[in-house]
């Protein structure tokens, strides 16, 4: 039985909370037939007023998301009395031997403790680009939904939390007991944050490459080099894609690729286009490419994203 601590602090999101104890007690409810229970779960809350934060014992932290909506509530946050004393009780603890998971901005606190330094981690996608910044020693793996590092695992953005705890299960009680879990749940498995990334979002960081959105937009219907693109917004291509790797975290060509992504599920959730046609208008000669491309990134083919007739 592995001894669990859900370490809740003040104003974290119920909802990463609630998904957090659920799939542990689903593990729970499904291997109580075998009466040896994978998960014995404590509930740590740490709030604003002082008070230790006692993990001793504990051999998985789990931290759910602190439920920021900006990058200076983030920062308020995270200087708070309350992520203070989180933070080197998980430091503590993660010396004493204790496995680490958090996903969202959650993430941060393990970075602000120097936890993740030279580890492999996720976050939220929309503070990718500030995660980047204030944690160079840190490999992001932005479109990844969850980086199993172990000892330390984190995940994307808010609801990655179901498959943190998924990949929780799958490790200290066994991919078929995820599994169930999951089928239990009504869970699907979703590796990449990818689709749900807003590219828009992230190119508005910087007024360079919110001007190249445009004009990939504006542009999109035609084939052109990242050469083109990177004069277009007055840069070198290697400062461009510098640029464009600090803002967006991915390759000029990938961030190219997610804005004709983008637009053809729009055209595929609004309209009834043909897939060929709209191949086109969004700049792939071929319609294998585009078919090919969605069902990389959303493990789904195009007519998945029709409207309802």
């Amino acid at each position: 039985m592995t001894k669990v601590a859900v370490v809740e602090i003040e104003g974290c999101m119920a909802s990463s909370a609630a998904i957090t104890h659920d799939v542990l007690a689903t593990a729970n409810r499904i291997s109580a037939a075998k009466r040896v229970l994978p998960f014995k779960v404590t509930r740590v809350r740490c709030g604003y007023r002082r008070g230790d934060v006692d993990l001793r014992g504990i051999e998985l932290i789990v931290v759910p998301g602190l439920g920021t909506a900006s990058a200076d509530e983030l920062d308020k946050k995270l200087m708070s009395p309350a992520c203070r004393r989180a933070g080197d009780a998980l430091t503590r603890a993660f010396g004493r031997g204790a496995m680490l998971a958090a996903s969202c901005a959650s993430t941060f606190l393990l970075a602000e403790a120097g936890l993740l330094d030279g580890r492999r981690a996720t976050t939220t996608w929309w503070l990718a680009p500030l995660f980047r910044q204030r944690y160079p020693d840190v490999e992001l793996m932005t479109e990844q939904m969850v980086v199993a590092d172990w000892p330390i695992a984190t995940a994307g953005a808010a609801m990655a939390q179901m498959d943190l705890m998924l990949a929780v299960v799958g490790r200290f009680a066994g991919p078929g007991l995820a599994r169930a879990c999951a089928n239990y749940l009504l869970l699907d498995e979703r590796r990449s944050q990818a689709p749900f990334m807003a590219i828009t979002y992230l190119a508005g960081q910087d007024p360079r490459i919110a001007k190249a959105e445009k004009w990939v937009r504006d542009n999109i219907a035609r084939d052109f080099a990242i050469e083109e693109l990177a004069a277009a917004v007055a840069l070198a291509p290697r400062t461009f894609a510098r640029r464009i790797a600090a803002t967006c975290g991915i390759s000029p060509i990938q961030f190219v690729q997610r804005i004709r992504l983008e637009t053809a599920r729009f055209l595929l959730e609004t309209t009834r286009l043909p897939v060929d046609q709209i191949a086109r208008q969004v700049g792939y000669a071929e319609p294998s490419t585009l078919r090919r491309l969605i069902r990389r990134d959303t493990k789904h083919p195009p007519g998945h994203f029709r409207p309802v007739a």
